[in-house]
């Protein structure tokens, strides 16, 4: 009897070991990781992207769910939709020393509330702005009521900020942001100009202004990247009718907008445009690298309020750049219905992260190397 006894206890003991693997082999099957490689030789810190449908092929996770580091760590993350009701991707805040990896998981679970470092909005109260910002840097757009006034301005206006806090709301709430309180101030000079990296048409050799936007949309609004698109009336454009629509992307942690710009005219002819820096008077450092996409300028310093680095990168080479109606200008070619992408922003020395005309440089030729190596996203 006690031998039976025995052999029919091993019998269970086997069947329970044999469950529990399939049980670790089934978790495991779902269990997978995200790994996100860095290819360059210094350390990265930006918004990763994950389609949604290989994300949702490799979780089961349709409803709440956590990113976790190495370290059992959250990471932020932000569900971008595209103006749409679905998922696109799934965007991850990650820092990633140089030629490395991290690798993510993800659980079930309502994830810990992320503080947002994106923001754009349409703003009436100032004359039909819109501006946006980060936690870096902060811009705006001028709308259809400024036109004609006599503070009238054209291009992207910059705002300096020394503050990972957002301040567009407070800023416009008080109007107190010509002066530093300690967050930083509004003191960039657009005028009629494209001031901070704005794009037009250049025909003849002039530049050929649009009128304000007339219509917005807010694609995407945080808190790690928030996307938007201004769309412009036809005009008058060497005799030809140009409409253009601008739609503009800012991640978390960069001093750069990504601006696609998508022209719209009768013809198939390519339409010469100009992305532009507005020049100071005082003496400046310019940065003129066409063969490399490269246009930047370190403004002369403004008293009290510091300098700022303005600049405009494309991934690939531009014609040529050139100075012309008081600006710095990259001269860019446009195809009818098809995206132009380029690169537009700025840096405030107060910030303390960017001091340097040569600093600004190595930022933008960095951010450049980044665009041609993009972090490597797998599952597995």
């Amino acid at each position: 009897m006690g031998k039976i006894e025995k052999t029919g206890y091993l019998g269970t003991l086997i069947a329970l070991m044999s469950l529990i693997l399939m049980s670790c082999n089934t978790a495991n099957k779902h269990n997978k990781t995200i790994i996100i490689a860095n290819p360059s030789n210094v350390k990265r810190a930006e918004v990763a992207s994950i389609p949604f449908q290989a994300f949702k092929q490799a979780y089961n996770h349709s409803n709440a769910f956590k990113i976790i580091d190495e370290q059992g760590k959250e990471c932020s993350y932000q569900l971008e939709k595209l103006g749409t009701d679905s998922i696109a991707n799934v965007l991850i805040w990650v820092e990633i020393p140089a030629n490395s990896e991290v690798q993510l998981t993800v659980d079930k679970g309502e994830p810990a509330k992320v503080r947002a470092k994106t923001f754009a909005r349409y703003v009436p109260e100032r004359f039909d702005d819109f501006a946006w910002e980060n936690d870096k840097i902060a811009f705006r757009m001028y709308g259809k009521a400024l036109e004609g006034r006599p503070d009238d301005a054209q291009g992207t206006d910059i705002w300096a900020k020394r503050t990972d806090a957002l301040v567009v709301d407070e800023w416009y709430k008080t109007g107190d942001y010509h002066k530093d309180h300690g967050k930083g101030l509004d003191y960039y000079s657009v005028g009629m100009t494209l001031g901070a990296g704005d794009i037009a048409p250049f025909v003849k050799d002039r530049i050929i202004y649009s009128k304000h936007y007339r219509q917005h949309e807010i694609l995407d609004n945080g808190p790690l990247r928030s996307t938007f698109k201004l769309t412009f009336e036809p005009w008058d454009v060497g005799g030809k009718a140009v409409s253009v629509t601008k739609t503009i992307t800012l991640d978390a942690g960069s001093q750069l907008n990504k601006v696609e710009v998508v022209y719209d005219y009768d013809g198939e002819e390519a339409l010469p445009v100009v992305a532009g820096i507005v020049l100071r008077d005082e003496a400046g450092e310019t940065i003129e690298k066409a063969e490399q996409g490269l246009m930047a300028y370190w403004e002369p310093t403004h008293g009290a309020d510091g300098t700022l680095g303005v600049g405009v990168l494309t991934a690939e080479p531009v014609k040529k750049s050139f100075k012309a109606e008081g600006q710095l200008l990259s001269l860019l070619s446009a195809s009818k219905g098809k995206p132009l992408i380029y690169y537009n922003g700025g840096a405030w020395d107060k910030a303390g992260n960017i001091t340097s005309a040569k600093a600004w440089e190595e930022y933008l030729l960095q951010y450049q190397h980044n665009l041609k190596n993009p972090l490597k996203v797998s599952i597995k």
